[in-house]
């Protein structure tokens, strides 16, 4: 599920944890919608990506969109640090 700056995804236990959404993006070429988020209580810099769609997160499927989604990510990380 998504709010407006939450998503909420379901652990290994079946524990609802919430994540911070740190940016969303559109790949025109693939129709789809992606969303980048971290854990908020967790100081590290890992953050999690996936597809979405509706509010439902969709696995993300083949290693040339994760590639994708790295370098957006890195963009993303570069123009932070500006």
């Amino acid at each position: 599920m998504l709010d407006s700056n939450s998503l909420y995804v379901t652990d290994e236990n079946g524990n609802e944890k919430r994540m911070e959404i740190l940016f969303t993006f559109d790949d025109e070429s693939r129709n789809k919608r992606y969303v980048v988020f971290a854990d908020p209580e967790v100081e590290s810099d890992e953050v999690f990506a996936s597809a979405y769609d509706d509010g439902h997160l969709l696995p993300v499927e083949t290693e040339e969109e994760w590639q994708m989604i790295e370098e957006v990510i890195g963009a993303f990380q570069d123009d932070e640090e500006e």
